[in-house]
C-alpha cells in the first residue's frame, strides 16, 4: 500500500509518461493483463487509457488490473489511469548503480597512496624472496665446499 506522499510523487512522475496500455471493448482480457504485467516489470509505472467503446470505466479497469496483478492504483482521471508495482529487476539495477557510484566516489589521493603502498609491499616481498634464495644457495655451496 502506498502512502499519500508516495502516491503524489508517482502522480508527478506519471505526468510525463506516454499512454502505453489501451483497454478496448473487450475489457480486461488475458492479453491486456499480460501486457500490463510485462510493462510493470519493465517500468514499474504504467499509464493506461480506456477507449470509449469499452463498457467499463477507468476506475473499474484500474481496480481489476490492480487486483489481478498485485499492483497499486495511483490515479484515475477521465478515461486514463496510472498503476504502479515495484519491480525486483529495477530495484536490483538501482542497487547495482548505487554500488558503482559509491565505488567511483572513492578518494583518488587515498587510492593512489594505497596503490603505492601495495607496490612497495610487492617490491619488498620480491627483494626478500631474492635474498632468501641467495642465502639458501650460499649455504648449499658452503656445505659442498666443506664436504670436499
Amino acid at each position: 500500500m502506498l502512502t499519500s506522499k508516495q502516491r503524489a510523487d508517482l502522480r508527478a512522475q506519471a505526468n510525463d509518461l506516454d499512454t502505453t496500455l489501451m483497454v478496448g471493448k473487450g475489457g480486461v482480457t488475458e492479453n491486456v493483463l499480460s501486457e500490463a504485467a510485462r510493462q510493470l516489470e519493465a517500468r514499474e509505472l504504467v499509464k493506461g487509457r480506456v477507449l470509449e467503446a469499452a463498457l467499463l470505466s477507468a476506475r473499474e479497469v484500474c481496480d481489476a488490473l490492480c487486483e489481478a496483478l498485485g499492483a497499486d492504483g495511483v490515479q484515475c482521471v477521465g478515461s486514463k489511469f496510472v498503476i504502479y508495482r515495484r519491480s525486483e529487476k529495477k530495484a536490483q539495477e538501482a542497487a547495482r548503480q548505487a554500488r558503482e557510484l559509491k565505488k567511483r566516489k572513492s578518494n583518488p589521493v587515498r587510492r593512489g597512496a594505497q596503490e603505492r603502498r601495495r607496490q612497495a609491499r610487492e617490491e619488498r616481498e620480491r627483494r626478500n624472496e631474492y635474498f632468501r634464495q641467495a642465502a639458501i644457495q650460499t649455504a648449499i655451496e658452503r656445505r659442498k665446499s666443506r664436504e670436499e
